[in-house]
């Protein structure tokens, strides 16, 4: 495992907020020498704890106009229920995420698409057709005041 210093904190810090920085300006911003700084960012990412870099997109841009978390309720509480609704889930490109809550259901999910029809279609077609589920809530996204995700 690799250890977070305080400088390899700094490090994910400035690389979380800017993934396309040069290595070096983040050595200069995290007060490394170019060759210590390019050391650490491959030491971070061969361990594991840098798992990619990704593109933030403007999703009106790309035509996605609706976005919506879903809680996901299951008839059965089986690990080969879940199983089975996590593999459909993971087919669904409209699914961004999927997540595995404790609570009164078993799964939150995002879901992206185009408008308000698109959803429609995804929810009665696609999730509502799924054998495993049980409920359904719908929380529509009207504006997002934060949003770090990468």
């Amino acid at each position: 495992m690799t250890k977070l210093d305080d400088i390899n904190t700094r490090i994910l810090r400035i690389l979380v907020r800017d993934g396309r920085i040069t290595n070096l300006e983040l050595a200069e911003r995290a007060g490394l020498s170019p060759s210590a700084c390019l050391r650490r960012v491959q030491e971070l990412e061969r361990s594991g704890v840098i798992k990619g870099y990704r593109a933030v997109i403007d999703l009106a841009k790309i035509g996605i106009g609706f976005v919506a978390y879903v809680t996901v309720g299951l008839n059965s509480h089986t690990k080969a229920a879940q199983e089975a609704f996590e593999r459909a889930i993971a087919r669904a490109p409209e699914v961004r995420e999927c997540h595995n809550v404790t609570g009164t259901v078993e799964y939150l999910l995002r879901v992206e698409a185009a408008d308000l029809a698109d959803y429609k279609h995804w929810h009665t077609e696609v999730l509502g057709v799924l054998p495993q589920v049980q409920a359904i809530t719908t929380f529509v996204v009207m504006g997002s005041a934060k949003d770090d995700r990468a």
